[in-house]
Formats: C-alpha cells, sequence, structure tokens
C-alpha cells in the first residue's frame, strides 16, 4: 500500500510540474475506437435486422430478461396450468406461492413480455421490435441451446390486417436473404395469435 502511495505521490508531482504538457490532451474527447478484432456475428446480425425495420418506421423496444408470471404468460393468454405453457419450459427463479401464480419470477421465453410492457404505457399507434435473449429449459443440441436470440414485432394502428404483416415478412426476407430468396407462408397454430402463420425460406447452405 505505502509503495503504491508513493508512487501515486511521485506521478502527482511530475504532472503537476509540467501542466503545459497535461493541457495537450483533451480529456473530453471521445476515445479513439479499437481497430482490432471484429464485431461478434450475432451482433452483427442484429444491427442487420435492426437496420432493415428501421427503415420501415419501426422502433426498436428493450425490456427485462428476468420477468414475472403475468408479463411472460397470463397477460398472453397463457392462464394457470395450460397445456400452451408445456411448449416454454422455463427456468423459474422464484416461485412466490399462494393463489395463482402471476408473482412467481422467471427468465423470459420469448420477449413479447416487452410488448405488454409496451402496451401498458403507450397508446397506440405502436410500431416496433423487440430483440434480444430468451431462454427455454429445453435439451442442448447441436441445433438448440436453453437460451437464443428471437426478434419480435408489434404493430398497432388503424387499417391494419394480416396482409401487412405478410408484406412486412416478405420485404424482410428479401432484403436479410437477398432477392432470389424463395418464400412461403402456411398456416400454424400458436395459443395466443389467430390467425396463425409459418414462414418458411429456401435453406442458404
Amino acid at each position: 500500500k505505502q509503495a503504491a502511495e508513493s508512487k501515486l505521490v511521485e506521478l502527482a508531482e511530475t504532472l503537476e510540474a509540467a501542466p503545459s504538457a497535461a493541457a495537450e490532451i483533451d480529456l473530453t474527447l471521445p476515445p479513439v475506437a479499437n481497430e482490432i478484432g471484429n464485431l461478434h456475428p450475432l451482433t452483427l446480425t442484429r444491427y442487420r435486422i435492426i437496420e432493415i425495420f428501421e427503415r420501415l418506421g419501426f422502433n426498436v423496444a428493450d425490456g427485462p430478461e428476468i420477468e414475472d408470471d403475468w408479463h411472460n404468460f397470463s397477460a398472453l393468454n397463457f392462464p394457470e396450468n395450460h397445456p400452451a405453457r408445456e411448449m416454454q419450459d422455463t427456468f423459474f427463479i422464484q416461485k412466490k406461492g399462494g393463489p395463482g401464480t402471476d408473482q412467481d419470477v422467471l427468465l423470459r421465453t420469448h420477449t413479447s413480455n416487452v410488448q405488454i410492457r409496451m402496451m401498458e404505457k403507450q397508446k397506440p399507434p405502436l410500431r416496433a421490435i423487440m430483440p434480444g435473449r430468451v431462454y427455454r429449459n429445453e435439451a442442448i443440441s447441436a441445433r438448440a441451446h436453453c437460451f437464443f436470440h428471437q426478434v419480435e414485432g408489434l404493430y398497432i394502428d388503424r387499417n391494419v390486417g394480416f396482409s401487412d404483416l405478410k408484406q412486412t415478412l416478405y420485404h424482410f426476407a428479401k432484403e436479410m436473404y437477398g432477392n432470389d430468396v424463395k418464400i412461403r407462408f402456411r398456416p400454424s397454430f400458436f395459443p395466443f395469435t389467430e390467425p396463425s402463420a409459418e414462414i418458411d425460406i429456401t435453406c442458404l447452405i
């Protein structure tokens, strides 16, 4: 400790003795960017997705990854003991107990919790995407993991229909994967949306 303090005093005296040299350094300037290395592929993909949707007029919204049961399940028409909850088994951090599960604390299984929080605080029109990490208690394999990244979108306004969703996804796929990509829409079941559909694109590999 004494050695460190003496070294600090010595450096402070050196700086005080040469104020002109210290004045040449403007500490208010932004730092010089580190040009070594690159951004992670997931970060680059996220930025690309955000860029495409921002051009379509979407904002970017974010929310907590540690969530209560109400915002993650119940508010999305996943009542307690509903079979659809088995599709999104998650990691519970704290079980509050007692009647109902709305106050249980868990890791979010989708970024839909951000949509619920947006609708609680803002009035329509709303147009935003919600990129982020989500967690599900699933077996880890070469194709799946217990956490992954997801991007959801929310568009609430007058005269907005399923055709707007379809055209938005069609445009995104073309921008993200190229004009040559083939796209297929097919009916599918989701317990909290109606009508529901899946989108498939041709494999790029």
